[in-house]
């Protein structure tokens, strides 16, 4: 039948893999164990590769894989294979991670996606990178555990939308809320420790940022418990200037009296 390969497993028993080739380019579109099964995958992606289906069609009847289909139809209309579902417009590329959901990047992330395969637990979509887990959110300049619409927000309110021209940082450092005082933009700094305690209130992020930075230094020393505290990355800062400013805050008696509490514990 065509399309449709018989392949003989280790254990000696046989299945059929399915594939086409389309424009010189062979694709698979994979395996069953009947050999008719493997040949409706390659009639229904001859459908799709020479008449007008659209992503859109897709139904959960559909012999082939959701993103085998969305692959096929980006290549013959756009006349580029990716292995990931990636379906291009003109200046940006949608992803489709499901037919329900669809994330939107610029194409300066499209060899990236093009490479990688976002995958899920839950509501948390990743990709694999070098063997460690990337949560698309800190792809962006979210940082771990910040706040929708507090800490950042997705301009026109689809958070499907990754372009970098629709998120918005608001508090990019963890324990940095930024404030607004008449005509003035201030940084208050806090952190949680059985409870919410206030580090200052600073004109500088950066400033901020390290009495934060500071206040965790100091947590390391007590029988506190420190779960889901992350120490800001301050890049642009050099390290002789860091220290500086690290020196010079004083954190507020409240929080010296929780420190000095639990030190002796």
């Amino acid at each position: 039948m065509n399309g449709a390969y018989k392949t003989v497993k280790l254990d000696g028993s046989t299945y059929f893999r399915a594939s086409i080739t389309y424009k010189n380019k062979h694709i698979s579109l994979g395996s069953s164990p009947s050999e008719s099964a493997a040949n409706s995958m390659y009639i229904a992606a001859s459908e799709v590769l020479k008449g007008r289906l659209g992503i859109e069609d897709y139904s959960d009847n559909n012999i082939l894989n959701f993103s085998i289909w969305v692959t096929l139809i980006n290549f013959r209309d756009n006349n580029v294979y990716f292995k990931t579902p990636i379906y291009l417009r003109k200046k940006y590329f949608l992803y489709y991670f499901s037919p329900e959901v669809v994330f939107k990047f610029d194409t300066d992330d499209l060899f990236f996606y093009s490479q990688h395969r976002i995958q899920a637990r839950g509501k948390h979509f990743f990709c694999e990178n070098y063997g460690a887990q990337v949560s698309l959110s800190s792809r962006y300049g979210i940082r771990p555990f910040a706040v929708k619409d507090r800490d950042y927000r997705f301009l026109n309110g689809d958070d499907t939308d990754y372009r970098y021209e629709n998120i918005e940082i608001i508090n990019k450092y963890y324990g940095v809320e930024k404030v607004t005082k008449k005509f003035d933009t201030l940084y208050k700094a806090k952190i949680h420790v059985n409870g919410n305690y206030s580090l200052g209130t600073f004109e500088s992020e950066d400033t901020a940022a390290i009495a934060v930075n500071k206040a965790i230094d100091m947590l390391s020393k007590t029988s506190l418990k420190k779960k889901r505290m992350y120490s800001n990355f301050i890049e642009h800062i050099p390290a002789s200037s860091y220290a500086d400013i690290y020196s010079s805050i004083t954190l507020p008696e409240k929080f010296m009296e929780l420190i000095r509490s639990h030190l002796a514990e």
